[in-house]
């Protein structure tokens, strides 16, 4: 059933009619008492669904508001708007947040059209004033489809609102002019508008994606809002509430509360006002100009309806409700509880319903309730609220999955507006003019830009490359896809080579036969691994489907199709090797422990082998927390335990009293034997030396065997490597994780001290890196002193492994505050108490360890804060700026696999094929190499492994088809004017592959650019025209002069001209021998045909010599 219903199933509250009949008076004051957890969403959901005014609801803080939010759009239909405060901090008016602004303009928008709209929001919020209606009023710009307007006139309007003109626009406040098409992004709407204009009158409105840059809805009529916020100096502010006609409904958590934190907050402003007012370098405005205090609020809400949840009223109210319901018992997956609740409620004859968050769990959930020795009578809704209850008063128990299994409710935060990510990947890859390409026939040149030559009169574009000793190279957009942007190390410079050198050959080739090597071996072992029998396990069992139930987040898309196959792998005959890749905090160890309890489900032993000592002694802990209700004894093994605590542990490991035995690279000693091994899990395998590799080549044969890795292996890898080693890739970050606040500051006392405080206040730890063990007790004495109330300890790897040990336990329980330790951090520790981190020289850490150790914070429900400390900009090397801005921009989680830095690339490629790579890869680039490793791995499956790849895709007898043609094709710089998007426009036609993805892309051109012209209409046809003269077996095809000429392969000896497509073109000769004749110069075979003057005309013959 879906969520909507759920209102439906709750019979109408008894209150129902008693509050409505009461809300048709004017300004009523009533309290609600004693509704339990989300009974009160849905109190509220049933009374407001019909109701034709606005409704405002001012929750304690941001925290219970956004879940307050999920609650409501769950039961209604209608769209909910959150009202968020816009500083991240008060005070700091720097410090906005873009995100917020357009969530707090999209609310007053809405109020201002008259709209009946729900919002939700928190005294923060409200505490800020807003622009007047009439202010609004006057700088919403309106535009309707038949509106009459010049472009021109247009953009001065945007330029006096202080919008920005770019190129594409990606951010609210910005606007971009092409032709007869305006883009411009509004700060109140999620998504920004493409208005067409068909000389002066408005043709067509329509939203459109920033990512894709591509349409997504028509609109008849917008209002364009500039930014609100940054008007505040100039006009009068006024509160949220001036804003809701009388007629509103005003529902409060707590009113003494919200009038609380407003004074609270009006004197913190007061003061900070005085201090900043000495400093007097800006001038401010006064604190009553824009934040509203506690008396003001209250006077003003003396004129609205109020609805109040609890005791705790300014008001004296008229109307007093009591609800008789009460709190769930905790059932912590106690499911006899959980039985007997539900067999209690029934014979009370109370309704039962369980709420799930997925289709999974409602499956997982039947199944555990058909074990029950009663029967129960339930029903089972997809949907998600935060808390369940018991309501005697409608007889009616509500229980939710999280709570039954004691699980984080996840929930979705509002923040639209944040999806910018692939635009700054794009950057990444995007050729700009002086950097190093690589051609896969003449290696590595410089890009020089795009250039327009003379072709017969007719004028085409072409990529202009530099070889050394300034030699050049025109190559034709036909031939895009033979050069990649060279990426090697950061910082690395590649050598230039010389056009019709040999240097390139010889290390294309030397490259080329050390790939096939290791692919070699890698798809022998694979191949041998198919061979050999190994333990196929049997299928889940009840208690699999408890444990998986009873996770704490909610699985992600890539967690579940991970699980999957690791579950069908174990069950087949041969042994699994699955390697899992993905990012810092994605569930990885879940899935380990997923697949460690299955086997044990089958009295198999596991084996864990972790890189460090804390890392065993965390995930020991972690199983053990996992499994503690189920039949499965955890132990760990490493250098802490005593020797003779070691000896008895391996003695109950033979005996196979241990299920599963965590450790470090002690766990493959000689002298440790298990009675029935079944599964090795190896975690951040990336760490482990080449030594310890072979040793666990000996469990390899027939012993199931699952890899963990956080160094994102690039996909194009995995593609290739596909038939070396089945891969899983989690790309998908936990739902309710919050992107981490990223910031790069200048060292500096204050910022340190406000930092700490702020995580200190909300109960929170900190983590401050520092990397130099010589000064680490000074920097440890210098945050003693900013924050005295801290409890500050050191961690370094000098210190004696006991000590360690004891200093990360306390850490993880919360035994102190601060940690100041060096990068030891980031081997995995995981403190989901750690909500802020510090790095200190951030500027001398690679990419890939900064966002590893970023990622050790952020791992919990709560806003994560991370500090990059480093030098003035100006003073740092240009890499380093470079790195510490990717930082700061992918501050989003699941960005490790976009910022899939280059660096952690090439560092991946060198784990997974060897070391030796990371040199190759340098010299002739990343994409390159990955290129070359394709066409290794290709011949690979057709030449050595032929019957292993059997079902692989049709094969062409040629790899390319060359195209020379005298037509005009080419983007008019009138169509596109930005090179850069031009360039990648010519990249995206050439990585086409079939009929679909080019109509698509027609389309695509037509709704971002107007218009398709000729030119670019012909090079689309010349791209059809590329492929289908591939079918035929053409090498390359000459368009020119009215005439195709279309040469065959120079092999004598190849199998295409025994071919049934060679004897299509003999009988297309025999029957139009009038205008076609093959023809043979220097050992070129050729075919020509007359009076071929477009690429159209070119496709029609060729369609007639296949079909």
């Amino acid at each position: 059933m879906k969520n909507k219903s759920l209102l439906k199933i709750f019979p109408q509250s008894v209150f129902n009619h008693q509050i409505s009949e009461r809300l048709k008076e004017g300004n009523c004051k009533i309290q609600l008492n004693n509704f339990i957890g989300s009974s009160k969403a849905i109190l509220a959901a049933s009374i407001i669904k019909k109701s034709k005014s606005p409704q405002l609801f001012i929750l304690n803080d941001k925290e219970s508001a956004t879940y307050f939010i999920n609650d409501l759009e769950n039961l209604l239909d209608h769209e909910v708007f959150f009202y968020p405060a816009s500083y991240r901090r008060a005070y700091q008016i720097e410090e906005t947040d873009n995100s917020n602004i357009l969530l707090r303009a999209e609310v007053l928008n809405k109020l201002n059209n008259k709209r009946n709209s729900i919002i939700v929001s928190y005294p923060q919020a409200i505490f800020e004033k807003v622009v007047s209606r009439r202010a609004l009023k006057k700088q919403t710009i309106t535009l309707s489809v038949s509106d009459i307007h010049h472009p021109d006139l247009l953009e001065e309007i945007f330029i006096k609102n202080n919008f920005t003109r770019t190129d594409f626009v990606i951010d609210p406040g910005q606007f971009s002019i092409r032709g007869g098409i305006v883009d411009v992004f509004s700060f109140a709407d999620e998504y920004p508008f493409r208005i067409e204009f068909f000389d002066d009158e408005i043709e067509s409105i329509r939203t459109f994606n920033i990512n894709t840059q591509l349409s997504v809805e028509k609109r008849k009529k917008i209002s364009i809002i500039p930014n609100t916020e940054a008007k505040k100096i100039e006009e009068r502010q006024v509160s949220i509430l001036e804003y809701l006609p009388q007629s509103s409904t005003i529902w409060m958590e707590d009113s003494l509360h919200t009038i609380g934190i407003l004074e609270q907050n009006f004197d913190k402003a007061i003061q900070e006002f005085r201090r900043k007012d000495e400093d007097n370098t800006i001038t401010h405005l006064s604190p009553e100009k824009i934040f509203t205090n506690g008396s003001e609020f209250s006077n003003q809400l003396d004129e609205f309806r109020v609805i109040e949840f609890g005791n705790n009223s300014v008001f004296n109210p008229e109307t007093k409700i009591k609800s008789d319901s009460e709190p769930l018992t905790v059932i912590n997956k106690k499911f006899d509880l959980l039985f007997s609740d539900l067999l209690k409620n029934q014979k009370k004859n109370y309704k039962n319903i369980i709420l799930c968050s997925s289709d999974q769990q409602e499956e997982r959930f039947n199944q555990i309730l058909e074990n029950s020795k009663d029967e129960i009578i339930y029903s089972i809704l997809v949907t998600s609220i935060r808390e369940g209850f018991i309501d005697h008063d409608n007889k009616i128990a509500v229980y939710t999955d999280h709570q039954i299994f004691n699980r984080h409710h996840r929930f979705k935060s509002k923040t639209k507006f944040t999806d910018k990510k692939s635009i700054t990947l794009k950057q990444l890859t995007n050729l700009q003019i002086g950097d190093f390409i690589t051609h896969i026939d003449h290696g590595v040149g410089e890009f020089a830009g795009l250039h327009k030559i003379d072709n017969n009169g007719k004028k085409q574009e072409s990529i202009k490359l530099i070889y050394k000793g300034g030699d050049l190279l025109y190559l034709s957009v036909h031939s895009l896809h033979k050069i990649s942007k060279f990426s090697g190390k950061e910082g690395h410079k590649p050598n230039i080579n010389k056009l019709g050198g040999i240097k390139w050959q010889t290390t294309k080739s030397k490259t080329k036969s050390r790939i096939k090597t290791i692919a070699f071996n890698l798809i022998k072992l694979y191949a041998k691994r198919k061979t050999v029998k190994g333990f196929s396990y049997s299928p889940d069992s009840y208690l699999q489907h408890e444990l998986e139930a009873s996770f704490m987040w909610e699985d992600t898309p890539d967690q579940n199709t991970a699980t999957i196959s690791i579950k069908e792998d174990m069950e087949k005959e041969t042994p699994m090797d699955r390697l899992i890749c993905g990012d810092v905090g994605f569930g990885k160890t879940e899935l380990a422990v997923r697949a460690a309890f299955k086997a044990v489900a089958d009295n198999k032993q596991v084996a864990i082998l972790v890189p460090t000592t804390i890392l065993a002694l965390q995930h020991y802990k972690t199983f053990k927390s996992r499994l503690k209700d189920f039949p499965c004894q955890v132990d760990y093994i490493n250098r802490f335990k005593t020797p003779k605590q070691q000896k008895e542990t391996l003695g109950k490991l033979e005996e196979g009293k241990i299920d599963i035995l965590i450790g470090t690279h002690r766990i493959v000693g000689k002298d440790i034997n298990f009675k029935d091994l079944g599964l090795l899990i190896v975690d951040e395998e990336q760490k482990f030396g080449v030594n310890i590799k072979d040793k666990l080549k000996k469990f390899k044969e027939n012993v199931d065997i699952l890899t963990l890795s956080a160094t994102p292996i690039p996909r194009t890898l995995q593609f290739s490597l596909l038939g070396a080693r089945d891969l899983s890739v989690i790309n998908t970050p936990p739902p309710n994780r919050i992107a981490i606040d990223t910031e790069i500051v200048q060292f500096n006392e204050e910022i340190i001290r406000d930092a700490i405080q702020y995580e200190i206040s909300r109960n929170g730890q900190v983590f401050f890196i520092h990397n130099r063990i010589d000064n680490i007790k000074e920097v440890a004495g210098m945050i003693q002193r900013l924050v005295p109330n801290a409890k500050v300890r050191i961690g370094h790897g000098q210190l004696e492994g006991k000590v360690l040990e004891e200093l990360m336990l306390g850490f993880i329980e919360g035994d102190y505050d601060v940690l100041v330790s060096t990068t030891i951090v980031e081997n995995g520790v995981d403190v989901p108490n750690a909500n802020t981190i510090l790095i200190n020289n951030a500027n001398n850490f690679g990419l890939s360890d900064l966002h590893q150790m970023r990622g050790r914070v952020g791992r919990s429900n709560k806003q994560a804060f991370c500090y990059l400390i480093s030098p003035p900009s100006h003073q740092l090397s240009d890499d380093s700026r470079k790195r510490l801005k990717a930082l700061e921009q992918f501050s989003n989680l699941g960005s490790g696999f976009s910022i899939a830095m280059r660096d952690l690339d090439i560092r991946g490629a060198g784990d997974l094929l060897g070391a030796d790579q990371s040199g190759f890869i340098n010299e002739i680039g990343f994409e390159m190499y990955q290129k070359i490793l394709n066409e290794a791995v290709e011949e690979l499956k057709q030449e050595k492994f032929k019957e292993l790849f059997n079902e692989e895709k049709e094969q062409y007898f040629i790899k390319d088809c060359q195209i020379d043609t005298d037509l005009e094709i080419l983007i008019p710089d009138t169509y596109i004017s930005n090179i850069e998007e031009r360039l990648n426009i010519y990249k995206e036609l050439n990585s086409l592959k079939n009929e679909e993805a080019l109509t698509l892309f027609q389309n695509n051109l037509e709704d971002r650019f107007g218009t398709i012209p000729a030119s670019v209409s012909d090079l689309i046809s010349s791209m059809k025209l590329k492929w289908i003269a591939k079918k035929i077996g053409f090498e390359r095809l000459l368009l020119k002069n009215g005439q195709m000429r279309a040469y065959f392969t120079t092999k004598s000896a190849s199998l295409y001209f025994e071919s049934d497509v060679f004897g299509k073109i003999l009988e297309y000769l025999k029957h139009n021998f009038t205008s076609c004749s093959m023809k043979e110069k220097n050992n070129k075979l050729s075919l020509v045909i007359s009076e071929v003057n477009s690429a159209t005309k070119a496709i029609e013959i060729c369609k007639k010599i296949l079909y």
